[in-house]
C-alpha cells in the first residue's frame, strides 16, 4: 500500500511553494527546504548575484558540488577495499595454480 501524498508549504527566501510528499518524508522535505533557504540567503546577502533564478542555480550548484565531494571522500575506502580484494584474489589464484602443479 502506498502512502498518500499531502501538500506541504515551504518558504524559500520570500516565496512560498506548495509541495506534495508522503507524510513520512515531510520532515526531510522541510529540512531540505531550510538548507536550500539558508544557502540562497547566504548568496543573496553576499550581493554578487541578482535574481531568484540565478541565486537558486548557484545554490543548487554549491549543494551538488558538496554532495559529490562528500561521495568522493567516502569512496576511497571502498576503492581501497576493492583493490585489496583484487590482490587477495590474485594471490589465491596463484596459490591454487601452484597447488595444482604439485598434484
Amino acid at each position: 500500500m502506498t502512502e498518500e501524498a499531502k501538500s506541504v508549504t515551504i518558504r524559500i527566501l520570500d516565496r512560498e511553494f506548495q509541495v506534495s510528499c508522503p507524510e513520512s518524508e515531510r520532515l526531510a522535505l522541510l529540512e531540505a527546504a531550510a538548507l536550500l533557504h539558508d544557502r540562497m540567503q547566504e548568496i543573496r546577502t553576499e550581493g554578487k548575484l541578482i535574481g531568484l533564478d540565478r541565486i537558486a542555480i548557484m545554490a543548487a550548484l554549491n549543494l551538488a558540488h558538496q554532495l559529490l565531494a562528500e561521495k568522493r571522500q567516502a569512496n576511497p575506502l571502498s576503492e581501497q577495499w576493492l583493490e585489496r580484494i583484487h590482490l587477495l584474489n590474485e594471490q589465491l589464484a596463484t596459490h591454487e595454480e601452484q597447488s595444482d602443479r604439485m598434484h
